[in-house]
């Protein structure tokens, strides 16, 4: 058997750090196997997906220095690679489904499931669905179809008993079907969702290693349940433990950048970057900590991999990507390094427009430029509080801000000014007042170029990750004031 692994990320926002650390172990793992890995795009949700967020994946994947043997942009004899141009294959496996009897097609509302849900809430009840629509007569499913009504395709799932599966990490793991929901498979606009795709997929493309995050254990029932009906072999399940922050909660955006290209803008070194991934929850036989890619693949061993959550901390990150800058750098390769990084000619002729108009001497381009090529800058709470918005609405302007912005998918100066202009006016903030803080928080002061122009220069990875440490700076968002917040935002216009 050719062991075959594969990665198979969601191109609905930035490139995340979870997405390469399991792309590396299944890349680490076929390799060391003599097997192939593959790159497949899960583009299913059609409202979300986008080919700007395709391309930020694969190219931060290939900064990394990770590759794959078949994927979207270089083809391979199981294509096509996008999950969006596979529909008619899902389709008729969904048919097969419901005429062997193992699915049913569920014509309830979302207005119906939405009060379902509400009433197990109240009762205190498993949530899920509740089978209303699996045992309806052949004339009642004619009828609904020939009026036209939208209907979904869900799982038939048993009632009774557990379903029993090996996992290479953890051993067995037991899990009660009256714990598995009536997944729904195809959605009403005739995608799959993630869980039929996920399986037809790893069957045809001859998966033969299933690695993911622990957090798809629950849906592993789902799966076999799947390979069992349309009689397909299991592949081997491995689930890889979840990255935590330093206080070991879900890696998270709200406490730690997650987006593999605010690591490159920040300036750390792909090398580094691979190798500090590398040691999320596994180690080198002799311990080291500083390791090549063609280093670790020489000695790798899946089951070396520790079930604690590996905890993804920066400061050691910083630290790892000095020995790297320190011990594998010539100064002629830092210089190129620093040339290839920001240095360039592409990031200085799109600077240029805007500085020249203030340049006196040369000089000046390197005040009126240095937050371009900073991280986090040396700003305080009292630069923030000394702009115009009042103390109460200050950080609400951050915090609005922010979750708009992260919902801007186009990076363009046009969209951001939009995005911005449609909170303050939602505020009922003139612009110019409600701008004071953003200049500070992504350019260190409110002398510098237009801040749209400078978020469009910095990139949406570094923009979002100022406005979060400004927000930090002012003591940040705690539970109750995150709930607050949230609840006063969805009411914007």
């Amino acid at each position: 058997m050719t062991v075959r692994t594969r990665i198979a990320p969601s191109p609905t926002g930035d490139p995340h750090v979870g997405t390469a650390y399991v792309a590396l172990f299944n890349m680490a793992f076929a390799h060391s196997q003599g097997g192939e890995f593959l790159l497949r795009i899960e583009d299913t949700d059609q409202q979300r997906s986008t080919p700007e967020s395709e391309k930020a994946i694969l190219d931060a994947l290939k900064w990394l220095g990770l590759s794959w043997d078949e994927g979207p942009d270089i083809g391979g004899v199981k294509g096509p690679y996008r999950q969006s141009e596979r529909s008619e294959i899902y389709r008729k496996y969904a048919d097969q489904l419901i005429a062997d009897g193992y699915a049913f097609r569920c014509f309830c509302t979302p207005e119906r499931l939405e009060q379902l849900r509400a009433e197990q809430l109240a009762n205190k009840q498993p949530l899920g669905y509740d089978g209303r629509c699996a045992n309806l007569s052949p004339a009642e499913i004619d009828r609904r179809l020939a009026a036209g009504e939208p209907y979904v395709v869900r799982l038939r799932v048993p009632r009774e008993g557990q379903c029993h599966f090996n996992d290479m990490l953890r051993g067995e793991i037991s899990i009660d079907w009256a714990q598995v929901d009536m997944q729904v498979l195809l959605k009403a606009d005739g995608m799959p969702t993630y869980h039929l795709a996920n399986v037809v997929d790893d069957h045809l493309m001859e998966i033969s290693h299933v690695i993911r995050g622990e957090e798809w254990i629950n849906s592993a029932p789902k799966h076999i349940l799947l390979y069992q009906y349309f009689g397909w072999d299991v592949p081997i399940f491995c689930h890889l433990p979840l990255l935590r922050n330093v206080d070991k909660s879900k890696l998270s955006k709200r406490k730690n950048p997650t987006s593999i290209l605010f690591y490159q803008r920040m300036g750390y070194l792909p090398e580094a970057m691979l190798n500090y991934l590398g040691r999320m929850g596994w180690s080198m036989p002799d311990e080291r900590e500083k390791f090549t890619f063609d280093e670790m693949l020489a000695v790798f061993d899946i089951q070396r991999v520790s079930l604690g959550g590996p905890v993804f901390d920066v400061e050691k990150l910083d630290w790892l990507n000095g020995l790297w800058i320190r011990e594998e750098l010539s100064d002629e390769q830092l210089a190129d390094r620093l040339q290839e990084w920001a240095l360039n000619r592409e990031t200085l002729l799109a600077f240029l427009p805007f500085a020249k108009q203030r340049m006196e001497t040369l000089s000046d381009i390197a005040p009126l430029g240095n937050y371009l090529v900073s991280g986090m800058l040396p700003i305080s709470a009292e630069q923030l509080r000394s702009a115009y918005v009042e103390e109460e609405q200050l950080l609400e302007v951050l915090q609005y801000s922010l979750w708009r912005l992260e919902s801007v998918q186009n990076w363009q100066r046009e969209t951001i000014f939009e995005a911005l202009k449609n909170v303050s006016d939602s505020m009922g903030l003139k612009l110019k007042p409600f701008l004071a803080p953003l200049f500070i928080a992504i350019a260190g002061s409110n002398a510098s170029i237009s801040v749209m122009d400078s978020m469009k220069l910095l990139g949406a990875d570094m923009s979002r990750a100022r406005l979060r440490y400004a927000i930090e700076l002012l003591g940040g968002v705690g539970k109750k004031k995150l709930k607050k917040l949230e609840k006063a935002y969805q009411q914007l216009n």
